[in-house]
């Protein structure tokens, strides 16, 4: 029996399904102490989850995806969250009455024992505050303290820019994506190699992308992302893809052309086929904001579009590939159609986006 208004209500349904079964959670901070948990297929904010220890500064997912590592600023905050259930497993903070801890960012060990960062620590005397030097630091997250901290060279310091980092799979060497790469023995926190690769300079006016690492290739021995070359003669730098076998501390950096004024934020689609990036040029009045999309089997541009540029934002790529954001600075997410490089909609998410970074759970 053919009866057209079940068969009608049985392809919603399936439909429906389907669209259930394929959508993934996009993952952010917000202000003034929240995680949210957003459906990336309608854009609804499924979930907000309170941080007790302050604003998220950066957000990490484990390297077998089944924990979110939240550093928090005001008070030197970490947070645990169990990715499935989104419920917090772990939470203290650092700072006392005396002392306190500034981080750029980092990443947990493998085993998820330690938190490897950068950072200062910050002593409250009698007369006056006493700044340290930039040292880099491991945090226990079980004791919940300072276990190992060890001052970066002058040579190797990175002032307030925010590098990239990573961890080899066994633990046992931490990177610092950077002015170089640097390769740091977990053990004693020794420099073991420097590598002469940089990442792009940092928009001042804009912070694209935290630079965490890309989240959608799902592959914890390699560390895809943007780097420049310098020529040693005449200083021309050029930009690429540099691909780091974290295990080897070696690395292939194949280029793309010329570096324009700021490149920064790439992302790749799961496949790692394609990658997008933001380029900027010019500024205030005369600044333009552009996608660009680079073919990865060939190392070369495809294709590019302008959009409407903010005074600070970030960009993230969701978990299929097939959509791009550009967030932060403000209270929604601008979606963008990966393919066509065109706005597909705005999310209104009610609480202004931290720079914590973005990461998709399935």
């Amino acid at each position: 029996m053919n009866i057209p208004g079940i068969r009608s209500v049985i392809v919603l349904l399936a439909t429906a399904l389907g669209t259930q079964a394929g959508a993934a959670t996009v993952v952010l901070g917000g202000y003034p102490d929240q995680i949210q948990f957003i459906d990336d297929s309608t854009g609804h904010v499924a979930q907000k989850v309170t941080m007790e220890t302050g604003l998220p500064s950066n957000i990490q997912l484990s390297a077998d995806r089944s924990k979110i590592y939240v550093m928090t600023l005001t008070s030197s905050g970490f947070e645990v969250l169990d990715a499935k259930t989104h419920k917090v497993v772990n939470h203290f903070t650092l700072n006392t009455p005396t002392l306190k801890y500034r981080f750029l960012g980092g990443v947990p060990d493998p085993a998820g024992r330690y938190f490897y960062t950068l950072g200062w620590r910050i002593d409250k005397l009698n007369d006056r505050f006493r700044f340290g030097k930039q040292q880099y630091i491991v945090v226990d997250l079980k004791e919940h303290k300072v276990s190992q901290a060890v001052d970066v060279s002058d040579e190797d310091g990175s002032g307030n820019r925010r590098p990239s980092f990573g961890i080899s799979p066994d633990g046992k060497k931490f990177y610092i994506f950077d002015k170089q790469v640097r390769v740091v023995d977990t053990h004693n926190m020794k420099v073991t190699k420097r590598i002469d690769l940089a990442k792009p300079d940092p928009a001042w006016k804009q912070d694209i992308n935290i630079g965490t690492a890309i989240s959608t290739l799902g592959n914890a021995s390699e560390y895809v992302s943007l780097f420049m070359s310098q020529d040693p003669y005449i200083h021309s730098k050029t930009f690429g893809v540099g691909r780091f076998d974290l295990t080897n501390a070696t690395y292939k950096f194949d280029p793309i052309g010329a570096a324009p004024n700021s490149v920064e934020g790439l992302q790749v689609t799961p496949d790692g086929k394609d990658g997008y990036t933001v380029v900027e040029n010019g500024e205030y009045g005369n600044q333009r904001c552009e996608f660009w999309h680079y073919d990865l089997t060939a190392d070369i541009a495809v294709g590019h579009a302008e959009f409407p540029c903010r005074r600070r934002f970030y960009f993230g790529m969701s978990h299929n590939g097939k959509k791009l954001y550009i967030y932060g600075a403000g209270y929604d997410v601008a979606v963008y159609d990966a393919k066509t490089l065109k706005p597909e909609t705005d999310w209104e998410l009610g609480n202004d986006i931290t720079m914590a970074g973005i990461i998709n759970l399935p």
